[in-house]
């Protein structure tokens, strides 16, 4: 089998459950993490034969997508900030407005030397190695409740080359809080998600990404700004900052939480103009 006949028949396929262009993109990172060459060399290459193993992982990555299994999942690997993560099913998939959390704190905070960031509920690790890649001069410590997604996250930062300590934690429990340093930022996108949304949320999603990480209560959506807001008063550096990933349907409810606990907030939406994030100072 060509590398030609190979895209073909998975854009084939996948087109029987994906929108074409959606069918084509997963293809093309399919065959090119097969294949090892982009876009450009394969239709230079389009007749070299895919050795046989490469065809049974094919077959593999097909029956996966075609079983609405998240490609980032199927190829093991998530693009945030033009670097390559190690993502599997304990973590969930990094996202573009995440990423616009990470380019907030960098840009305010990039000439800082020596600051120290805590991160709460890292996932794949994407917001703290980033942080450390971009402020090469900070200090990180990040935590997490899953031991799975704290390998996850270790993995990523080794392979990447950024020093950052990881602790394994319930941050909830507020007996673990003495072990946690004072601090000069707090990033968190803790789970916001309420379990009455889950109706509208898509299949793919509900069915592979780690619930732990996603949903919250919903007679207590907020549980984790509450708890990050008490653990600042006590933790943050004279003119720290905490910068969240909120829910776009909180945005409101999340300000006035912060406000009442004596911080000054800063809400921003995303590039969809959704109420996406909050940074929060501690006022005087």
């Amino acid at each position: 089998m060509s590398i030609e006949l190979a895209y073909q028949q998975l854009v084939s396929s996948l087109q029987t459950i994906y929108e074409n262009r959606e069918a084509s993109t997963m293809a093309n990172w399919v065959i090119e993490k097969l294949t090892g060459l982009n876009r450009v060399d394969r239709l230079i290459n389009k007749h070299q034969s895919i050795s046989n193993s490469n065809k049974l992982l094919l077959k593999k990555m097909t029956d996966e997508l075609l079983a609405y299994r998240p490609i980032q999942y199927v190829l093991g690997e998530a693009w945030f900030l033009k670097q390559s993560f190690f993502v599997n099913e304990s973590v969930l998939i990094p996202r573009p407005e995440t990423e616009e959390l990470v380019d907030w704190i960098v840009t305010e905070n990039a000439q800082m030397l020596g600051v120290r960031i805590l991160d709460i509920g890292t996932g794949s690790g994407c917001i703290p190695i980033t942080l450390k890649k971009q402020i090469p001069a900070s200090e990180i410590v990040s935590v997490d409740i899953s031991a799975e997604a704290i390998a996850v996250a270790t993995k990523n930062a080794i392979d990447l080359g950024a020093g950052i300590r990881f602790l394994t934690m319930d941050f909830l429990n507020e007996n673990n809080w003495n072990d946690l340093p004072e601090t000069d930022i707090i990033v968190s996108n803790p789970p916001y998600i309420k379990l009455a949304e889950k109706t509208s949320m898509a299949q793919h999603v509900l069915n592979f990404e780690p619930s732990i990480a996603l949903f919250v209560p919903d007679n207590d959506a907020l549980i984790f700004y509450r708890a990050i807001a008490k653990f600042g008063k006590t933790h943050l550096s004279c003119n720290g900052c905490i910068y969240f990933e909120i829910n776009e349907a909180l945005g409101a409810d999340t300000m006035a939480l912060l406000e009442s606990s004596g911080y000054y907030c800063e809400l921003k939406k995303d590039m969809h103009g959704k109420d996406r994030m909050i940074k929060a100072q501690l006022l005087d």
